[in-house]
């Protein structure tokens, strides 16, 4: 077996026989000299190969290539001082070969696996992902990965928690996304679904008494894909007995901090926190990125009475009026330009967006011709304006306005460069409303999911001012973490059901195996799951979950290297008793 990583040798071991293995990454022929860099999962060892101490061993050097696999023995020596590398480990020595074993040869590359900077056609690279991965920056990723994944256990096992599995074949409980389903050879006609959590399973552990639970848990939700979200991820899954928010938000906040000092050795500050009805109001957003200041602006009230209709009568149908000002940098700005993040909040339903520019001391733009003259002073005095800066309006339904100017504001800090990439600005989000109308199946319906408690059992009949004691733990932008208190009085239970329309017969057969449970003595308990490739993500300082994940899907959930999803015989099946229509 190998015994020694080739990145970890240095000067200390000058004068050492030793035999090492690895990946011809780059090969220089000088003529009676051959340099080769020997790439393992460490890193490079530059092999000198000299004609002059070599024969047969020469010959078989100059016949090598990029990825050839090979085994090297011979003597650590000091490098010569005008060839030392200082950008790589191993850079003051290298190893002077005395054998040399081509243990497999290497075909045409698809592409350079040694040039970091060159990029890959996307469908090219997820084909031949074995040779992708062997690149730094995703070598490094999956490394990081496992220090997190390693670094969470650490903690979670110090602090009394238990490793346990939950099942992946089990009942279908549809609830957000689809389930992905898998059809019973045995039992036909019947079909177990993969989780999208373990959320029943864990807390039926609660309710066995195993009181403190974790699971590193694949997860796997049939829905549109996106640059963060995968079919199949996981996800450092907590839950435990005797427990209340502050209970979840200190063991969480104590792993967090552990692993970004483990992997990054930097020491974070307690997590702040925001009310989520504060998080939109400010930022337009449940899940904010507060690394940069700028923020949602409030003009209802100052608009609420003016002459011009497109903001009266949007605020008098129940709407709201928001801003962003973009400080000292209306100049970045053209009309052109306005244009175009005019049609990107129409991506999120937003009918238009007003505009103002305030230079030499006064309002420029189409609506400061019509907008009234103390209106105009009032926003400039309130706000601050001041000379090259611009202002962004939208009106409409307070849920389009959120979310068009919560995505511009981001939009426009990567545009002038607001954002401090190195920051990690993580933040707890509370008090979720419990209930999310449905414009598409016109009733309310659960924002987290029903087992959630409320704060008052009281209001579940008023679904408009019914909060849960749900939390979010955010990081960047980024939703890292969901959470919650349980309910775990079945009357309670019964009651939340009812508020969603749900029978007792539908409950029965989604959830009646917990409901049966719940009638045993339940403890209080509460739980999160922050999610490990979005952690990953921001730790590495990417934006695609791709770059986490070893064997990632496309984005039409196509897995490129194996072929999946595939056709599967006509025999196959037959056993399941399924015909393809």
């Amino acid at each position: 077996m190998k015994k020694f990583n080739n990145a970890e040798f240095s000067k200390k071991d000058v004068g050492k026989s030793v035999t090492v293995y690895g990946w011809v990454n780059k090969r220089r022929d000088m003529g009676g000299v051959i340099f080769v860099d020997l790439r393992d999962r460490s890193g490079i060892l530059q092999v000198v190969f000299n004609r002059g101490f070599l024969k047969q061993e020469f010959k078989i050097a100059e016949s090598l290539k990029n990825e050839y696999c090979i085994e090297v023995t011979g003597e650590i020596i000091l490098r010569d001082e005008d060839m030392i590398n200082p950008s790589i480990e191993t850079g003051e020595i290298e190893l002077m070969a005395r054998e040399l074993n081509i243990l497999s040869e290497c075909d045409i590359l698809p592409f350079n696996v040694y040039d970091e900077d060159t990029e890959i056609n996307e469908n090219i690279a997820l084909k031949y992902r074995y040779l992708e991965l062997r690149k730094d920056y995703l070598k490094n990723n999956i490394i990081l990965r496992h220090k997190i994944i390693t670094s969470a256990r650490e903690f979670l096992n110090d602090q009394g928690f238990l490793e346990i599995e939950t099942p992946i074949l089990c009942k279908s409980t549809p609830e957000g996304a689809r389930d992905y389903l898998v059809p019973s050879r045995i039992n036909k006609g019947s079909f177990y679904a993969l989780p999208q959590s373990p959320q029943i399973f864990k807390q039926i552990l609660m309710v066995s008494g195993f009181e403190k639970y974790y699971q590193i848990a694949r997860c796997f939700r049939d829905e549109d894909l996106r640059a963060d979200r995968q079919p199949e991820f996981s996800q450092i899954d907590l839950e435990m007995s005797f427990a209340e928010e502050e209970d979840v938000f200190a063991v969480t906040e104590g792993m967090i901090k552990k692993i970004v000092k483990d992997v990054k050795e930097i020491e974070l500050a307690d997590f702040p926190r925001m009310t989520y009805n504060e998080a939109m109001d400010r930022y337009g957003s449940d899940k904010p990125d507060t690394r940069f200041e700028l923020e949602l602006l409030d003009l209802t009230e100052i608009l609420r009475d003016t002459s011009m209709n497109v903001f009266r009568k949007n605020i008098e149908s129940g709407g709201i009026a928001k801003c962003l000002i973009v400080k000292n940098n209306g100049d970045k700005y053209s009309r052109t330009d306005v244009e175009h993040l005019t049609d990107f909040v129409k991506i999120y339903g937003a009918k238009g967006l007003a505009w103002l520019k305030y230079d030499n001391d006064q309002f420029n733009g189409v609506i400061a011709k019509n907008l009234e003259d103390e209106k105009l002073e009032w926003i400039k005095n309130t706000y601050g304006v001041d000379n090259n800066d611009l202002i962004l309006i939208v009106a409409d339904k307070p849920k389009i306005v959120y979310a068009s100017l919560g995505a511009l504001r981001v939009k426009i800090a990567r545009e002038i460069n607001l954002i401090d990439e190195d920051k990690l600005n993580f933040l707890w989000i509370t008090d979720f409303p419990f209930f999310e109308w449905s414009d598409t199946e016109k009733r309310w319906k659960a924002e987290h999911n029903p087992f959630t408690m409320v704060k008052d059992i009281k209001t579940i009949d008023d679904p408009e001012h019914c909060i849960s004691r749900s939390y979010d733990l955010v990081v960047n932008g980024y939703e890292l973490a969901s959470g919650g208190v349980r309910n775990h009085k079945y009357k309670d239970l019964q009651k939340i059901f009812k508020a969603l329309n749900i029978s007792d017969e539908e409950a029965g057969a989604r959830f009646g195996f917990m409901l049966e449970a719940f009638k045993f003595g339940v403890p209080p308990h509460a739980g999160i799951a922050p999610g490990i490739e979005r952690l990953v993500m921001v730790l590495a300082g990417t934006n695609d979950i791709k770059d986490v994940i070893a064997f990632p899907k496309t984005q039409s959930a196509q897995d490129l290297m194996d072929g999946a999803p595939d056709v599967v015989s006509d025999k196959q099946l037959r056993e399941l008793g399924i015909k393809i229509i």
